[in-house]
């Protein structure tokens, strides 16, 4: 595994990470508390939202910082075939 250390994408993909682990938090107070079902997975839904828009950042970021450098020396076609890659990434 390589490390390419952090990316300018970091500290937004923390601060998000960060605000889904407080939601999370309240998440967990609402069940202990015996809030409504309908509330408690409305407030899930948002979190694995906000999760999975990290994980989608992180992994754009990945592939825009980290395979160019990869793939440049690959052949006339790799350019395109990147393009198209990153492209279909987008709807992880």
């Amino acid at each position: 595994m390589s490390n390419h250390g952090p990316h300018e994408s970091h500290p937004a993909i923390i601060k998000r990470l960060k605000r889904a682990g407080g939601h999370l938090n309240s998440v967990i107070a609402m069940i202990e508390q015996g809030r409504d079902c309908i509330d408690i997975a409305q407030q899930l839904h948002a979190v694995e939202k906000a999760i999975t828009q990290a994980k989608r950042v992180l992994i754009q970021d990945h592939i825009d910082h980290c395979l160019d450098s990869v793939v440049g020396g690959a052949g006339p076609a790799a350019p395109a075939e990147l393009a198209d890659f990153k492209t279909i990434t987008r709807y992880l």
